[in-house]
């Protein structure tokens, strides 16, 4: 008997609290593709977290009001000529990966005279294609990051190579913890976001605060 999205929800928070053993981990709910009655029904649900991967969706759904409740992250890869889109507008980007978008995102929140949260991308398996700045870049990018108005890096985001996910996680958190002891301005490591339906246990036990789950909330993705 296929379960309902409601059991989904608990099955999935009953295993965080297995694997985070007392911490608080966030967990995102991934709505890619996926309707905003969904949304609207996952929320009532008690999911907190709106993950969206398309700023187009993230639109649609909130012209609807399929939001409300809950908190919106950006967690795909965001162009920068659709910044406008979403900075101010949403609670959270994860997916910032260089500093050309954090300089876009920056002079759209001095416009909107407010200031945007965002996590900064990892590419720590240094896949050709896929985004994210590679672990030896991130210093100055935290660095360069904490002089921008309107900005305000609230930690880091990766996502490994699908089929070795497990074998970059504790690099991962070793990278976030050595930043998580340097000092900038506006820098704050507050959120190691990294594990998705396939793995969030294993990224939870290896340090992950935040956890970006889809398939095991929402079911398979609808692609046309």
């Amino acid at each position: 008997m296929e379960l309902t999205i409601e059991q989904r929800i608990a099955q999935v928070r009953e295993n965080i609290d297995r694997a985070a053993d007392g911490r608080p981990v966030t967990l995102v709910g991934v709505a890619k593709t996926k309707p905003a009655e969904m949304v609207v029904r996952a929320i009532r649900a008690g999911i907190s977290v709106i993950g969206e991967n398309y700023v187009q969706e993230f639109r649609d759904k909130s012209a609807v009001g399929a939001y409300t409740g809950a908190a919106v992250h950006i967690i795909g890869h965001l162009q920068q000529n659709k910044v406008k889109y979403v900075a101010g507008k949403v609670d959270l980007i994860q997916s910032v990966d260089s500093l050309s978008l954090l300089e876009a995102i920056s002079k759209r929140t001095a416009a909107l005279e407010t200031a945007q949260d965002v996590l900064l991308e990892v590419n720590i398996g240094r896949e050709s294609g896929k985004s994210g700045c590679v672990p030896e870049e991130l210093d100055e990018l935290l660095a360069r990051a904490s002089y921008l108005p309107g900005i305000r890096v609230r930690g880091l985001m990766a996502i490994p190579p699908a089929e070795t996910s497990r074998a970059y996680f504790e690099p991962m958190a070793h990278l976030f913890i050595d930043n998580s002891a340097k000092k900038y301005d506006n820098v704050s490591m507050d959120f190691l976001s990294m594990g998705m339906s396939d793995d969030y246990e294993d990224a939870i036990r290896q340090g992950a605060n935040m956890v970006r789950v889809g398939t095991l909330i929402f079911g398979p993705r609808n692609y046309i």
